[in-house]
């Protein structure tokens, strides 16, 4: 089996990729239906030179910008791009990925935390780890995210559905501050040494490319866990989300983020999707 399977799957990508694909005139004498390499290192913005030690093995190391630069170059799909996310991890070395200086991210909540999210029932709440994951969450949270999509996967990670799954764009019309608001709460680009955070990094900056590298470059200012957020629900229209987060440890591993209806009618179709009485759930402002 080659050892050189990054550069094996690039240059497939590349080789069945037509022109037109990308945009190019297809003129011209061609060994190959696909791009040429001086093609694709144009629209992926680096050198051909350096493209061509990709592709033959003598670099293993791109930066995820880079990858991220190709997998845009080659319209990558989603599954392609973890697939290539895949083979740069084995050709830069699984073991990166671990290391001494952080335990792995909570998977659990302590079940004082648990009565907590039942006592706040039927509100949207849940619970997150440093990544993102969702650990924990009311019935309400599940009526109001589930028809958006939000927990498809187990776990479902609120940064993995706003940066990687399309149907983000049109659950949040605000979707650009909500991305701002994301990375600052959850620190992202603080916590980059961590092994396990820059795991989740290298996927989403293949996953979604500028949108998300461009946030972590940006140095970090001051940001705010209380707002109001609007979510084009499928099912009730949009809805004004005013929300509170709360460290639930010393070191912020975990946060509990609690929604309340920002607007009387935010909070009558609330109780619709919750199936209670009206007036369950009372607006606040302010």
């Amino acid at each position: 089996m080659s050892d050189n399977t990054l550069g094996e799957f690039l240059r497939a990508r590349r080789e069945a990729v037509t022109p037109a694909d990308v945009g190019l005139p297809g003129g011209g004498r061609r060994r190959t239906p696909g791009l040429r390499r001086s093609e694709l290192a144009a629209l992926a913005g680096i050198s051909i030179e350096y493209l061509t030690r990709l592709e033959q093995g003598r670099d293993r190391h791109p930066s995820m910008p880079v990858l991220a630069a190709l997998a845009d170059a080659l319209r990558l799909s989603a599954d392609e791009r973890l697939r290539l996310l895949n083979h740069y991890k084995a050709a830069d070395g699984a073991g990166r990925l671990v290391g001494m200086c952080q335990g792995p991210p909570a998977q659990s909540v302590r079940p004082t935390v648990r009565a907590l999210l039942d006592r706040l029932e039927p509100a949207p709440a849940l619970v997150v780890n440093r990544l993102g994951d969702v650990l924990a969450h009311t019935d309400g949270f599940e009526r109001l995210a589930g028809p958006i999509g939000l927990l498809d996967h187990r776990p479902a990670n609120l940064l993995r559905y706003l940066f990687a799954d399309p149907r983000a764009r049109a659950a949040y019309p605000e979707w650009e501050r909500v991305a701002d608001e994301r990375i600052a709460v959850l620190g992202l680009s603080l916590r980059r040494e961590d092994p396990h955070v820059g795991h989740l990094v290298d996927e989403l900056t293949l996953a979604a490319g500028a949108p998300f590298i461009d946030r972590l470059t940006v140095s970090p200012g001051p940001h705010s866990r209380t707002g109001v957020e609007r979510l084009a629900h499928p099912q009730e229209g949009e809805l004004r989300l005013a929300y509170e987060t709360l460290g639930l440890s010393d070191d912020d591993s975990q946060l509990l983020i609690a929604y309340l209806p920002a607007d009387d009618s935010t909070a009558a179709r609330l109780d619709r999707l919750t199936g209670r009485h009206p007036g369950a759930l009372r607006a606040v402002s302010g």
